[in-house]
C-alpha cells in the first residue's frame, strides 16, 4: 500500500478535546462529525485538509479522553494517514478501529508543512519528495493492516463472519 500526499503539520499533545470538541459529541453521523475536525485548534482545517490529505505531528498525538469520535472524524474529513512522533495509545487503537492508518516515526518532526510525501506502508518508508529525504518506520503488523485495509474493525469482522 502506497499512499501519496501533502502534509498539515502540528506540534506535540494535540488532545482529542480540539481534534473532536465535546460540544458535538450528540453528533452521531461520520460525515456530519468531520464538519467540526480540528476547529478549535485550527479553523481553516477543513479547507485545507482539501488538498492536503496527511496529518504530520510531534509527539502524543490524540490524548485527552477517549473518545471515538476525534479518529471519526479525521477519516471522514479526508485525512488519509497520520503520522506523528508518538500517539497516545487509545487514540492509536481507535484510529486502527476506524480505518484511518496512522504512523508512528521518530523523524516526523522533519517533515515540513506542505511537504509532498510517499508513503510505502508495507516497507516501513516515508518519502519526502519536497526534501528529497527519506524516513523510515517501523510497520504495522499484518492483522493491524487487514484491519486499516477493511475499512475499520466492523467491515473487517463483517468480512470474517
Amino acid at each position: 500500500m502506497i499512499i501519496k500526499g501533502r502534509t498539515i503539520k502540528y506540534g506535540d499533545d494535540i488532545n482529542t478535546d480540539v481534534i473532536y470538541p465535546g460540544r458535538y459529541l450528540e453528533i452521531t453521523e461520520p460525515e456530519e462529525m468531520a464538519k467540526h475536525a480540528m476547529e478549535d485548534l485550527d479553523p481553516d482545517f477543513l479547507n485545507k485538509v482539501r488538498e492536503r490529505n496527511i496529518i504530520v505531528a510531534g509527539k502524543n498525538f490524540g490524548c485527552g479522553s477517549s473518545r471515538e469520535q476525534a479518529a471519526t472524524c479525521l477519516k471522514y474529513a479526508g485525512v488519509d494517514a497520520i503520522i506523528a512522533k508518538s500517539f497516545a495509545r487509545i487514540f492509536f487503537r481507535n484510529a486502527i478501529n476506524n480505518g484511518l492508518l496512522v504512523i508512528e516515526c521518530k523523524n516526523a518532526d522533519e517533515i515540513n508543512d506542505g511537504d509532498e510525501i510517499e508513503i510505502d506502508v508495507e516497507n516501513g518508508v516515508i518519502k519526502d519528495l519536497s526534501q528529497g529525504k527519506e524516513y523510515s518506520f517501523k510497520a504495522l503488523p499484518p492483522f493491524l493492516m487487514e484491519i486499516i485495509k477493511a475499512g475499520g474493525l466492523i467491515p473487517y469482522v463483517r468480512e470474517k463472519i
